[in-house]
């Protein structure tokens, strides 16, 4: 039956200047100048055999048949599935079962189970941040924690990155608080100085956020993360990861002492005023745990693909931070960045742009993200397309490629 409502043309439909003024300087920004007319992120679309390394399960389990299993059955026998906030969920059931088990496996006396990373980190800070308490902020942390420092009608003190002395300067200025930094960049692959962070941050009694989406699982015994690797747990107060990195999945978690578990619900909207994990989504979520903690195999595999990329990627003249499997090189402008992606994917070669607003204006890059599902030859085309490409991306002309000391022989 056709409808008697009348259809919107959204093409000639006129919003409010402040929205048009918006939509328009996005328009002219980031699709005007692309060749494709589309935004910076999107290239060609991949064919057969292309090597993607976009992709953040770095475990390459995102299919494994276990997991899939475990999420049918949990839909065939569920029966009437309570969709409501988590704060109406009692004690007992699979969400708390699967809290108790990751906090056993990090270190932690408790877990909370949230809809996302991002979630996890906005209402966190929102909980322990408030507008008369100094938010110390490493420049690269993940959006969502700068997102939950505003949320939290905090101020942020950005410190330089991975910069114990800065850090030291800055809470000697301005007082004890909350520090926030990731284990590993997701932007550039680094890993911060964990030991020397956590002892300012113990010293002048501030409280410790450490964002872990993307070390846990990669990293540490079992895959616990970098900061029980280094015996650190003890002295962090919070941690927080994305469950759709390594975890392959749709959630996210804060890692926290029973007493602060107790009351989080209660105090973070995120959780009060969002439906929570469904319980399909947590049966997957607690055989991956069990996967993930038995796949020592895939881990040595990563690292040791990683080292190997890298190590010839620098043989060839490319300058990058990375100290894991994320591996970013930066043309810089986006332009710069544009003509290397481009040349990329006409070798079938594709990674993920990082531009404005993940990256400052003219610092754009293109980032690899490695799995364990690769192989050998894949990497050796990798580097030889890398290689191959040089001169025609102008590579030796970027500025990374420059601060980095490279000439081109």
């Amino acid at each position: 039956m056709a409808s008697s409502q009348p259809s919107r043309d959204s093409e000639h439909r006129q919003f409010p200047d402040f929205l048009e003024c918006k939509l328009d300087a996005c328009e002219r920004d980031s699709f005007l100048p692309r060749k494709n007319g589309k935004h910076l992120v999107l290239g060609k679309k991949p064919g057969d055999g292309a090597i993607m390394l976009q992709s953040n399960d770095y475990l390459d389990i995102g299919n494994h048949p276990d997991i899939v299993r475990a999420e049918i059955e949990a839909l065939e026998s569920s029966g009437q599935v309570p969709v409501m906030s988590a704060v109406f969920m009692h004690d007992g059931g699979a969400k708390d079962y699967f809290e108790r088990q990751m906090a056993d496996w990090v270190g932690f006396e408790s877990s909370i189970l949230c809809q996302s990373g991002w979630a996890a980190n906005v209402g966190l800070m929102q909980v322990i941040a408030g507008n008369d308490v100094p938010v110390y902020i490493d420049f690269f942390t993940h959006m969502s924690l700068w997102e939950g420092i505003k949320s939290a009608e905090a101020k942020a003190y950005p410190f330089r990155h991975n910069d114990p002395v800065h850090l030291e300067k800055q809470i000697q200025q301005y007082g004890q608080g909350v520090i926030l930094f990731d284990s590993l960049y997701s932007t550039i692959g680094d890993i911060a100085p964990l030991a020397e962070l956590i002892d300012i941050a113990n010293r002048y009694r501030c409280l410790v956020v450490v964002d872990e989406s993307h070390s846990l699982g990669t990293h540490g015994r079992q895959g616990a993360g970098l900061v029980h690797q280094y015996g650190l747990s003890d002295n962090v107060d919070f941690i927080t990861a994305s469950l759709a990195k390594s975890f392959a999945g749709r959630a996210g978690i804060i890692f926290c002492s029973r007493r602060f578990a107790k009351y989080y619900p209660y105090l973070a909207h995120p959780a009060i005023f969002s439906s929570g994990v469904m319980p399909h989504e947590i049966a997957a979520l607690a055989v991956t745990l069990d996967i993930i903690s038995r796949s020592d195999d895939r881990r040595s595999k990563l690292h040791e693909m990683a080292a190997y990329v890298r190590r010839e990627l620098d043989a060839v003249g490319y300058v990058f931070p990375s100290e894991s499997q994320i591996v970013a090189l930066e043309p810089g402008p986006e332009s710069a960045t544009e003509a290397f992606r481009d040349a990329l994917e006409e070798r079938n070669v594709f990674g993920s742009v990082f531009c404005s607003p993940a990256t400052p204006k003219n610092r754009s890059l293109m980032r690899f993200s490695l799995h364990s599902g690769l192989e050998r030859p894949q990497l050796d085309y990798l580097i030889d397309v890398c290689r191959e490409i040089r001169d025609e991306v102008g590579m030796w002309e970027w500025k990374s490629t420059k601060r980095g000391g490279r000439s081109k022989p």
